[in-house]
């Protein structure tokens, strides 16, 4: 009896032993799974960002048309002014300021993403060079960016962006004391 009872409690750590073993797999597959998940929808939201960036660069409305939300959700506040709507930042916003540049440069940098459920925010530093007119433009600046996931997509839906100011050219350079 004594030894059957040893023979039913080897096999009860064996099969917990199994499960534990199997539990971690599980555990560690999901895990992967998830991380996988996650970073294939950062990798989708940056995209989304460097498109936006891309399809102003080279006046490419209809790139734009996808990666912004197409409706009255979006709010642009750029340099102490805001558009509502995407009809509104498109054409009151968007398209004069593309037909005023030639030879336009818009990169980001330093992206930071943020995904919580079908919502992500991104914080990135910005150039734009380009020409305008008679003068260059040449600016620096920050920029946040909220998107939403709609039927698998990432839209964005907000952008807030920013630009020191610079002095004006005389205040730029001191003047030699002598």
């Amino acid at each position: 009896m004594w030894r059957e009872a040893r023979k039913s409690k080897t096999r009860i750590i064996a099969v917990v032993a199994v499960v534990l073993v199997l539990a971690a797999g599980v555990t560690f597959v999901f895990r992967g799974t998830v991380a996988a998940r996650d970073a294939d929808k950062e990798k989708a939201v940056r995209d989304a960002l460097m498109q936006s960036a891309t399809g102003f660069e080279r006046n490419d409305l209809a790139m734009l048309n996808r990666v912004y939300a197409n409706d009255e959700s979006v709010t642009i506040f750029e340099s102490g002014y805001a558009n509502y709507g995407w009809t509104d930042y498109r054409d009151h916003h968007l398209v004069p300021e593309m037909k005023e540049f030639k030879n336009t440069k818009y990169t980001l940098s330093d992206i930071k993403v943020k995904i919580s459920g079908n919502t992500a925010w991104a914080t990135y530093k910005y150039a734009l060079k380009g020409d305008v007119k008679d003068r260059k433009i040449d600016v620096n600046g920050l920029g946040t960016v909220v998107l939403e996931e709609r039927a698998g997509r990432w839209l964005i839906v907000h952008t807030h962006t920013s630009a020191p100011r610079r002095p004006p050219a005389a205040a730029a350079s001191p003047t030699p004391k002598g």
